[in-house]
């Protein structure tokens, strides 16, 4: 079997993943799943971002909504470009969308997801070469002990987890409700996403 017959079927199981409702770690999802990722043999940039929202949700299809068009926005692509699977995989920490709380603002990823599938999902994408860290969740996930506390500080230290293999780049959600915080921090404008979109443009 190889590498991309391998991901085509763990890409099937995980579509058919019911975990957090027939064998959920709290309270079972509200919903019914609808795994949402893009899993890739040959991409070599993965965004490694939270959950779906309910826009996702409802499309099936990552980041079609506001704060996709700003993350194209800050990764210098296009449409085609970021949704071309041959050249950018997507894989949220949880693939379903968590539901809302009572404020209407997403819950976290829910917690079965990513233990039952991240390790075999990346050990099934050795040709990666950069994953960006979208968001604390995605950070705390793969910089693990390396983390600072805190997003603000671990995203100004994004220069030293670019030697790791693959690079990793933490960079705040790009959600209306980070607004504030990019006003706060003009250095991720100026020194980050220039950086960025030069490291996007050569893989894609």
């Amino acid at each position: 079997m190889n590498g991309e017959t391998a991901l085509a079927g763990l890409c099937g199981e995980i579509a058919r993943c019911r975990i957090c409702i027939d064998r959920p770690s709290g309270r079972p999802l509200a919903h019914d799943p609808r795994p949402v990722l893009r899993a890739s043999a040959t991409a070599r940039l993965c965004i490694a971002s939270q959950a779906p929202g309910t826009r996702v949700h409802a499309s099936g299809i990552p980041f079609t909504d506001p704060s996709g068009d700003r993350l194209r926005d800050w990764l210098g692509l296009c449409s085609q470009e970021f949704y071309d699977t041959s050249r950018v995989a997507i894989v949220p920490m949880g693939f379903c969308f968590p539901g809302l709380n009572a404020r209407g603002a997403d819950l976290p990823p829910r917690g079965e997801c990513a233990p039952a599938w991240r390790a075999r999902l990346f050990d099934a994408m050795p040709q990666l070469e950069l994953i960006l860290l979208i968001g604390t969740y995605a950070q705390a996930w793969h910089l693990a002990s390396g983390r600072p506390a805190g997003m603000t500080e671990t995203v100004r230290r994004w220069q030293s987890f670019l030697q790791a293999k693959p690079a990793l780049l933490p960079l705040p959600h790009p959600s209306w409700r980070n607004n504030h915080w990019l006003k706060r921090n003009p250095w991720f404008e100026a020194e980050v996403l220039p950086e960025l979109r030069k490291r996007v443009r050569a893989l894609v």
